[in-house]
């Protein structure tokens, strides 16, 4: 079978799974190209691309539902956008590059185990009114491997009861589409566009997979299966994945 077709499957369900539960999935089309061998310097390109791909709809979906609390997003996304920017501009080795795609990808299955209240309850706790500060190292590290740290945010807004869960959801979609592009433009400042448009030349099937497996996900996934199946079925593979980049590297 074609390594491009694999990869095409191998992304599709990845969007599926995660626009299901509202990310983008970028650490995981991460650690599927590295795992297929492709030059690390592109991971992060193509990644964040389909990240921006998968998150969009989901975006402006929440924006026509007006759950979407622009204040705390915009707070939050000012904080981090700089530093996703920065973030994609530093260069890093392969080893180090892999080691942390490896660590943000088990760290990712953990979060996705985080249970997830069907209300919030209570007051925002005091942590609530330190997500903008927690928001900025999450952009960094979201520019500079290629994802777009909304499956880290999510669950400490969750924790600090910052929002209602659907109020958490559509700032997550935002939170990611808004590092990404600021992380992708990071890459494409530190390699340039030559190597930026040979990656999307190369990478169109892929788009077009997570453009499909993320529509799908977001429309339709959450009603074949319960949404904790979908997380612990989602944790289960970013994990192994994870592991396996941590033992090659």
């Amino acid at each position: 079978m074609p390594l491009i077709l694999v990869l095409g499957i191998g992304f599709f369900v990845t969007a599926l799974l995660y626009a299901s539960v509202g990310f983008g999935g970028g650490s995981t089309y991460a650690a599927l190209l590295a795992l297929s061998g492709l030059d690390y310097r592109v991971l992060p390109l193509v990644a964040l691309a389909c990240n921006i791909v998968v998150v969009a709809g989901a975006t402006f979906r929440f924006a026509r539902a007006g759950v979407t609390p622009w204040r705390g997003a915009l707070a939050l996304t000012a904080f981090a956008a700089p530093a996703a920017f920065l973030g994609g501009m530093v260069p890093i080795q392969q080893d180090a590059f892999l080691l942390l795609l490896g660590a943000s990808l088990v760290l990712t299955g953990v979060t996705m185990l985080i249970p997830v209240a069907s209300a919030c309850d209570g007051e925002p706790t005091g942590f609530a009114k330190a997500m903008p500060f927690i928001a900025a190292p999450i952009g960094f590290l979201a520019g500079l491997v290629g994802i777009g740290g909304g499956i880290f945010l999510a669950p400490l807004l969750h924790l600090s009861r910052w929002r209602d869960p659907r109020a958490i959801a559509a700032t997550a979609s935002f939170f990611i589409l808004v590092n990404s592009m600021f992380g992708l433009a990071g890459q494409l400042f530190k390699h340039g566009p030559t190597m930026f448009g040979g990656a999307m030349v190369e990478a169109l099937p892929l788009l077009i997979a997570v453009g499909i497996g993320g529509q799908i996900g977001s429309l339709m996934a959450l009603k074949v299966l319960p949404l904790r199946w979908i997380r612990w079925l989602t944790a289960a593979l970013v994990t192994m994945v994870g592991v396996r980049l941590l033992i090659g590297s």
